[in-house]
This record gives C-alpha cells, sequence and structure tokens, in this order.
C-alpha cells in the first residue's frame, strides 16, 4: 500500500537521476535481478552455499543474505553494504530447531541454562515464523563475525514463503541484513535494493519476473496469500535479547530485552511468558538504544543516524505542530517551499499548502499503514525535484501504555525509523 501525493504536480525524478543526484558512479552493473519460481530459487540456493550473496524479500523488508556459518561470505556481506563490523547481523532459518542449535543454552543442563532454554523454547514456539529477532549465547561454533564480537547471535524464521524456500534450497541459515547501503533506508522492493547495490555482485530475486506455485506457497509456515506480496509489515523484525543474571544469592532470574521495535509487542512476549508458567522468572522491558558506529552492537540497527533518506532530515518537536501556520516566519516559508513533509495522522497538516510535497504516512493513525508505507516514502522524499528538506513528526505523543499491544508496537517501531532517519535531531522551528 503506498501513499499517494497531496499535489498531484509535485515534480519527481527518475531513479536514475536519484542516483547520479547522491553520487551513482558509472561502474558497470554486476547486480542481476532473477524470478522468485523455483528453478531460481534452487539456482539462488546452489549460490548461497557456494559463498556469494542473493537479495531476496521477506515478510518485513529485503534481505541481503549470504552463508551464515562461512566468514569469507560474511565479510562479502558488509563489504556490499559498507556496514561496520560492529553491527550484527540476523541469521534466518526455517525451522525453531535450526535456530537452538546455535544457541548455548540448548546444550547445556545447568540450572540457569535450563530457565534460558525454556524461554527460547517458548518464544520460538510461539512466534517463529514471523516478525521476531531472539538474540542469546551463540554455542563457539558461530563466527564471531556476524556477532559483532559480542558472542550474542540474533535469529530469526520468516514467514515469507520465497525467504523460507531460499533457505531450505541453500541448505544452511542465512546472515542477512536489510539489502542496503548502511544507513540508507531499508529496503522494500527489488527495485529499492538494485538503486543501492548494482555495483555489488549480488542476485535480486524479484518476484514480478515470476514466482513459487502453489505447492511452495503452501509449505508450513508460510502464511502469505501471495509470494508476490512482499514486505508487507514495512518495518523490520522486533529484537528480543534473552539473557540470565544472578545474585549474590546465586539465584537466577530471568531478562528479555527489547532492543528493536517492530510488529511484536512487548505484551505479546509477556502473554506468551505467561502461558508457559515462566512470566514470574522474566522481566520484559525496553532497551532500545541509539549509539555510534563504533559501538560493538549484540542487535542490529542500533545506531543513532539509520534508515536515513539522501536528503537532510529533521523531526518537529510537539511544539512546533501544535503551533498554527500563522506563526511561520517569511523564512521558514521559503523553507518550507524547498521541503518535503511526512506526516502521520494529520499532525502537520497545517503546513502542507507550504511544502514543496507532502504525503500522510496514515492520516486516519492506522499503524499498520503508516509501518508498511514508511520506508517506501522515506525513498519517495528522494525523488522530490528541489527538495532540499525532509521534515517529520515526533511521534512521543502517540507513545502513551505500553502493554497495548500490536499496534502501539507498530506506532512505536514507526517512531523508531523516523527518529533515526532524523539522527534524534528534534527542531523547534523549520531551519
Amino acid at each position: 500500500m503506498s501513499p499517494s501525493l497531496s499535489d498531484e504536480h509535485t515534480l519527481t525524478k527518475s531513479a536514475f537521476e536519484v542516483g547520479e543526484s547522491v553520487g551513482m558512479s558509472t561502474m558497470e552493473q554486476k547486480a542481476k535481478l532473477v524470478a522468485a519460481n523455483t528453478r531460481s530459487l534452487t539456482e539462488c540456493g546452489s549460490r548461497l552455499r557456494s559463498g556469494h550473496l542473493v537479495s531476496f524479500p521477506t515478510e518485513t523488508v529485503y534481505g541481503l543474505g549470504c552463508h551464515a556459518l562461512d566468514p569469507v561470505a560474511v565479510q562479502r556481506v558488509f563489504d556490499a553494504k559498507e556496514r561496520p563490523l560492529s553491527d550484527p547481523l540476523i541469521v534466518h532459518v526455517v525451522e525453531a530447531e535450526q535456530a537452538l542449535e546455535l544457541w548455548d543454552a540448548s546444550s547445556s543442563n545447568h540450572k540457569s541454562q535450563h530457565l534460558e532454554k525454556q524461554a527460547l523454547k517458548v518464544l520460538t514456539t510461539t512466534f517463529f515464523p514471523g516478525p521476531l529477532t531472539i538474540v542469546a549465547r551463540a554455542k563457539p561454533s558461530v563466527p564471531q563475525i556476524i556477532m559483532a564480537n559480542t558472542g550474542y547471535v540474533a535469529c530469526r524464521s520468516p514467514s515469507h514463503p520465497i525467504a523460507r524456500a531460499l533457505i531450505s534450497y541453500a541448505q544452511c541459515p542465512i546472515a542477512a541484513p536489510s539489502a542496503n547501503k548502511f544507513g540508507h533506508v531499508s529496503p522494500t522492493l527489488a527495485s529499492h535494493v538494485m538503486n543501492d547495490l548494482s555495483e555489488e555482485d549480488v542476485w535480486i530475486v524479484d518476484p514480478s519476473l515470476g514466482s513459487l506455485d502453489e505447492t511452495e506457497k503452501s509449505s508450513p509456515g508460510s502464511i502469505n496469500n501471495s509470494s508476490k506480496d512482499v514486505c508487507q509489515v514495512g518495518v523490520e523484525s522486533t529484537v528480543a535479547k534473552v539473557q540470565i543474571i544472578s545474585d549474590n544469592n546465586n539465584h537466577f532470574f530471568g531478562s528479555i530485552c527489547i532492543l528493536r521495535h517492530g510488529a511484536i509487542s512487548s505484551n505479546s512476549i509477556r502473554d506468551a511468558l505467561k502461558k508457559a508458567n515462566l512470566d514470574a522468572h522474566f522481566e520484559v522491558k525496553d532497551s532500545v538504544q541509539y549509539t555510534p558506529d563504533n559501538v560493538n552492537n549484540v542487535a542490529p540497527g542500533q545506531t543513532v543516524k539509520h534508515y536515513s533518506p539522501h536528503v537532510p532530515c529533521f523531526m518537529l518537536s510537539l511544539d512546533r505542530q501544535q503551533s498554527t501556520s500563522a506563526e511561520l516566519s517569511n523564512e521558514e516559508k521559503e523553507l518550507l517551499a524547498k521541503s518535503v513533509i511526512i506526516d502521520y495522522s494529520g499532525r502537520l497538516s497545517q503546513y502542507k499548502k507550504y511544502a514543496l510535497a507532502y504525503r500522510d504516512l496514515s492520516p486516519s493513525g492506522d499503524a499498520q499503514g503508516a509501518a508498511a508505507n514508511v520506508f517506501e516514502t522515506l525513498r519517495w522524499t528522494e525523488s522530490v525535484e528541489g527538495a532540499i528538506r525532509v521534515f517529520v513528526p515526533d511521534l512521543s505523543s502517540e507513545i502513551v501504555d505500553e502493554n497495548v499491544g500490536e499496534g502501539h508496537a507498530l506506532v512505536l517501531a514507526v517512531k523508531d525509523k523516523l527518529t533515526r532517519a532524523a539522527s534524534g535531531n528534534i527542531i523547534g522551528v523549520f531551519r
């Protein structure tokens, strides 16, 4: 679902012109678009096994995949994305058992690890396949390069049928961050991946060129109605870190920290633990961070500058959102005439008539719709002819009760993406 422009006369640049404006070189294109049918995915699986890169759609965003247990292949992902080694990768598997094989808790009967193993089994049983990534202490066999040398490995099982088929054909776990240059807006279409990675040796799976047959689409765990529908969630998975801590009396208790907001809420995680009678042993808490690039993180998506369009982006303060357009200075009006506004639920609608271009992620305040649109809309700003600024609203006032559920989780996710797109810069005037 794509939002429509508020001004149908707004000029936009072609993808080629956008590439030129942000410094795309004239080097020969190496990336290759491939179909998503059985034959093509079988070839992609072989390519992954041999240590090369394949970009593929999931229910969240497009991933840039490699053989997760091959350090040379993993390095190729970091090189293609120009991604710092301090930012770890998520390992994608089909079955929960494949993730459990990578976590250290599954190999020991120690009391603390038994409690951790119970929590991991509950979370994987409840949320796999789906948009939840679980971070836990890794076995020694897991390459340190995918973990930023932290000793913690992130795993998830995607629900999209193309992703699941590709992992099965690869016959190995696939490490896959989003398929874009580091810090840029995450891709939700094959064309987005091509725009960012055209000069890299990567195959890009494009369902529009042909997709899975009915038997493949109905494979276990594939919940999508059509394999041609990709990235329906629109934002990356929720990331939850599972950890066991002991006190001075050697009593063990668990902590589940939400490190990245996505479609799965903390309340849903609490409910799953309660149903398994583990809620008394685990505290679920929000631990989202905003770190510089040189800090080694246990999960991706923690850097303060992330998901950023190539046009400078700023977040408008709550006070400015509540102001009227009559309070605009002449200088602000002149700047708005060269600026794009991305709105949510009409919070900035009073400035629409002054803006070069305007889109509302969801005029009705529907978090699911906003999440599905946010990355495509951030990329759209790069195509608006003459745009020199992007302004987005601070959504802090939308955050009321962390126990509301999935809708609340997606509001948190949209807020997080906009905050990082603006590098955390909140302003009180248009400047």
